[in-house]
């Protein structure tokens, strides 16, 4: 029967309080059943009206009101009801506690998709449980698990589990999931690609825009760029709501991929077909895309709701990624559905895969649960409403109705897709059911979003001043924060990313060399720099051990200067190589370099059974003398049990004895030692400076000369001089001969004996042309029997980092070639040498702080005498050999004395092993 308007307010209300099918029921549910009720009472009457206008006299027409606009006041009324239930819903303590489950399956907790969930979940005031499978999830094992959650997000790789675990027909009417398992199965492989609703319909491929083939991974789609002959293929994202009605939306943003590029962009569609076909065929372009998608949505669902029963998922839905091609047409042809998010075309190295899929989904998040209404949380079922008969709307169609009024009135970056505007509502004289409903409505919507357009047309002419003035702050930057940083591999950030915290930290594991990092601003018009003003928005960095810092600056750029509005930084902690103490038996083992690079393709990599020679050893009588590193393990085939805290550098035959400080401080007086080289060579004359001094009270990262008279009780001097000075123009830099000299004259008097010692070298720029100046400028200034050790070659430069030359392994491989003809050429020359190449390149990963992978040391500042953690840690230890270790120089340390306050300390256990040697090159146990 059909609803009935009573004659009286007091006998409307308590005709549909009657009809509440309840035995209790909310003010703001039984308003809603008046509304519906006066809603069919005015559409009948309008429809009637039409109707019998049909008989009636042409003058009687012409008096009347179109009826377009008889239906729009009505469909207002009823709206405007609508929002008042609304109102009066969310003016009301909810029962509900908004409670949502997220299945990542194997995706990681730091995956980017499944932080975007969590944040943007927890902005909309949800308590979010996290889990891999329905199985393994103890919430939604227990029973508050049964209707204690308002929704759960099955990500890819769980959607099997959800879809045998959650009974989608039982689901309450404010329960939501992100899967509609009859649309899956339309769209999914019956064999060969075949979509499945093809299968059990009598559709062939000449009646649809839309290859057979066009489901699942083994289908006939298109990879890759389009042949020549092709316009473009265009991936679409279409949001599905309701499968009975049909409801769906398109996403404004598009991924298209044209015969001209390589890789798909990601673009507005608008935009897109506007560039290619101009103004007018644009618009049919876009009404053909509607109408395509439409057509096999429709085709899709209509074969599925034979197995729609009445009680169904009311909120449910589902995102789709739609392939179009145009080929020489305005209509284009599906030919890939998937029943996810696709964006392959995407670069997945700058981030835009991301990026764009993060994208959707926080807009797919926020268009749903921003207009997400909750009536009840005990529903029954039965029917709701102001009608009496089969044709009563239900409480989820009321919910339906409710949920899509509010998201054709939020402004979001979908456009309606289904109903489409040439759909019509049905003209009988049985009541309008919950499709008419929704056709009437978002004709409403369409028509006074048509009218708004006309609007602004007319206003644009008389606005242009105003046009002018505000163009003007278009590129302002008004929002500076970002809305992701996105990293390679994903860091899990502590605290987890929202735009408003500035500073964050991370742990990375030993084996992570680099990290690919983008932050994504959240208005286009703020610009994103790395580290500087003028910093690339997005880098490779290298993550040295320990602790490193990156700044990211949103910035305005509208100026010359680009001015910094906000600072975001990230700490990251580099954990060292993992030790397993040894306590019991164990076996000694040898590398010589790292499988990870093959420096010497000719030698083994990797662990190798250390087989110790029972002759006594003797003392190295070179720097250069060749050598392996030596750790305890529990088995050589196996670097996880090794004890690398007592990692030591094993000389073939020798050992290089170490230099006690007593030793030392008497080696020492009345010299002096010039340094010159890059910061490498800075950080062995640190070293030296700390342990003959005890303590080393001054430091910098100097790129010009230094002199320290005082050390070692004022009778020790070193000297410094940086080369290469690489900041300047090439024509500007000094060469090496004026550098050396300068740094010579700096550090006069001198005499000419191995009482004046010169350490030249760096990590890669000495060349044998250096060795020969060096001759050249001792000779001329009479200092031609002065003692010379060259530090040769070292690792670095082997990483892809943005900004710096990198080397590939060809050219390390070529850089061990060069460092032996630098080493036969100090040898020739009468220098002692120190192979810093072979003792680093077994160790290339334990870089410290520095873009070039290139630092083995690192100084860090202590303000209290109490000695740092990793050398008072390593006192009680056991030497396992006469090689250099981490541990070869605590015993010399006083600890009443070192450090003193304010004072800094060197660290970083390869810098040391080649430091001491240099020491022991410089005070041979004769001395």
């Amino acid at each position: 029967m059909r609803c009935l308007l009573a004659s009286a307010g007091g006998l409307l209300l308590r005709e549909a309080g009657m009809l509440l099918r309840r035995r209790s029921c909310s003010a703001p549910l039984l308003l809603l059943g008046v509304a519906v009720c006066l809603f069919y009472q005015t559409l009948m009457v309008a429809r009637n009206r039409l109707r019998s206008g049909q008989q009636q006299h042409a003058a009687d027409i012409r008096s009347r009101r179109p009826a377009d606009e008889v239906l729009m006041e009505e469909t207002r009324r009823f709206i405007s009801t609508l929002e008042t239930v609304q109102a009066q819903v969310r003016s009301q303590p909810s029962p509900l506690r908004l409670r949502a489950v997220v299945l990542m399956g194997r995706h990681p907790v730091s995956d980017p998709e499944v932080q975007l969930y969590q944040r943007v979940l927890q902005q909309l005031d949800y308590e979010v449980q996290m889990s891999r499978y329905t199985e393994t999830s103890s919430f939604l094992r227990s029973n508050q698990g049964v209707s204690g959650w308002s929704l759960l997000l099955c990500l890819s790789s769980s959607e099997r589990s959800c879809l045998r675990r959650i009974s989608f027909y039982h689901l309450q009417s404010h329960q939501m999931v992100n899967l509609l398992p009859g649309l899956m199965e339309a769209f999914s492989d019956a064999g060969g690609g075949l979509c499945h609703f093809y299968s059990y319909s009598h559709l062939t491929g000449s009646e649809l825009p839309m290859r057979p083939f066009s489901c699942g991974l083994t289908n006939q789609k298109l990879q890759g760029v389009p042949p020549p002959a092709l316009v473009a293929v265009v991936n679409v994202y279409v949001l599905v709501t309701s499968v009975n009605p049909l409801i769906s939306f398109l996403h404004d943003i598009s991924v298209v991929t044209t015969n001209q590029e390589q890789r798909g962009r990601a673009r507005k569609l608008r935009d897109f077909l506007l560039q290619q076909l101009g103004t007018n065929t644009s618009h049919e372009a876009l009404g053909q895309v509607k109408k395509v998608i439409g057509e096999v949505l429709q085709a899709a669902v209509s074969t599925t709701q034979r197995q729609q029963t009445l009680h169904r998922c009311v909120l449910c839905y589902q995102l789709l990624t739609f392939s179009l091609l145009f080929s020489g047409s305005v209509t284009p042809v599906v030919v890939q559905v998937e029943t996810d998010l696709t964006l392959s075309a995407l670069s997945d190295e700058t981030f835009d895969r991301q990026i764009t899929k993060d994208l959707i989904l926080e807009d797919t998040l926020r268009f749903l649960l921003s207009s997400h209404t909750h009536l009840s949380s005990h529903t029954d079922g039965r029917q709701y409403g102001g009608c009496r008969g089969t044709h009563c709307l239900s409480e989820d169609e009321f919910l339906l109705l409710l949920q899509f009024q509010r998201q054709m009135k939020t402004p979001s970056a979908f456009q309606l897709l289904s109903p489409s505007s040439s759909s019509s509502s049905s003209s009988s004289s049985a009541p309008l059911s919950v499709a008419d409903l929704v056709i009437r409505i978002s004709h409403y919507y369409e028509l006074r979003t048509n009218c708004s357009h006309r609007t602004d047309e007319t206003e644009e002419l008389t606005n242009q001043g105003s046009a002018l003035s505000s163009s003007q702050d278009e590129g302002v930057c008004l929002d500076p924060h970002l809305r992701q940083i996105y990293t390679d591999p994903p860091l899990t950030l502590t605290p987890p990313f929202s735009p408003w915290v500035k500073e964050y930290h991370a742990e990375v594991a030993f084996d992570l060399v680099t990290v690919r990092i983008r932050p994504e601003p959240v208005r286009p018009n703020c610009r994103v720099h790395l580290d500087e003003h003028r910093g690339p928005r997005m880098a490779n960095y290298p993550v040295g051990l320990g602790d490193s810092r990156i700044s990211i600056l949103v910035t305005d750029d509208t100026e010359q200067e680009p001015v910094v509005m906000t600072i975001y930084t990230v700490h990251m902690y580099r954990e060292s190589r993992p030790s397993l103490p040894m306590f019991g038996e164990h076996v000694m083992c040898s590398f010589v370099q790292d499988c990870g690079l093959l420096v010497q393709p000719g030698l083994s990599c990797g662990l190798q059974p250390f087989i110790k020679s029972h002759a006594s050893l003797h003392t190295c009588s070179s720097g250069h003398q060749p050598g392996r590193w030596v750790v305890p393990c529990l088995s050589c085939s196996d670097n996880r049990t090794c004890d690398w805290r007592e990692v030591a550098w094993q000389p073939d035959g020798c050992y290089h004895p170490l230099v006690d400080r007593p030793l030392l401080q008497h080696c020492m007086r009345d010299r002096k030692v010039l340094f010159i080289g890059d910061s490498t060579n800075r950080g062995m004359m640190y070293f030296l400076m700390e342990r003959v001094n005890v303590s080393l009270e001054d430091w910098g990262k100097a790129h010009d000369t230094l002199v320290y008279r005082n050390l070692n009780g004022n009778r020790t001097q070193v000297s410094y001089s940086y080369y290469p000075q690489f900041w300047l123009e090439k024509k500007k830099r000094p060469t090496f001969r004026q550098a050396l000299l300068q740094l010579i004259d700096r550090s006069r008097p001198l005499v000419n004996s191995n009482l004046t010692v010169l350490v030249v070298g760096g990590v890669q720029w000495l060349n044998t042309d250096h060795l020969r100046t060096i001759r050249e400028v001792l000779n001329r200034v009479s200092l031609s029997d002065v003692l010379v050790v060259v530090k040769s070659l070292g690792m670095g430069f082997h990483l892809p980092v943005d900004g710096i030359r990198s080397l590939s392994p060809r050219e390390i491989q070529d850089l061990y070639r060069e460092n032996q003809n630098i080493i036969a050429t100090a040898k020739h020359h009468g220098y002692e040498v120190i192979d810093t190449f072979s003792i680093t390149m077994g160790r290339y990963k334990e870089f410290l702080q520095g873009r070039c992978a290139c630092h083995f040391h690192q100084v860090d500042k202590f303000w209290s005498s109490r000695l740092p953690e990793n050398i008072t840690s390593t006192t009680t230890r056991t030497r396992t050999g006469p090689g250099l270790s981490i541990k070869s120089a605590v015993h010399d340390m006083d600890q009443e004395t070192w450090p003193k306050p304010s004072s800094y300390h060197v660290r970083g256990p390869v810098n040391q092993v080649y430091s001491e040697i240099l020491l022991s090159r410089l005070c041979p146990r004769n001395t």
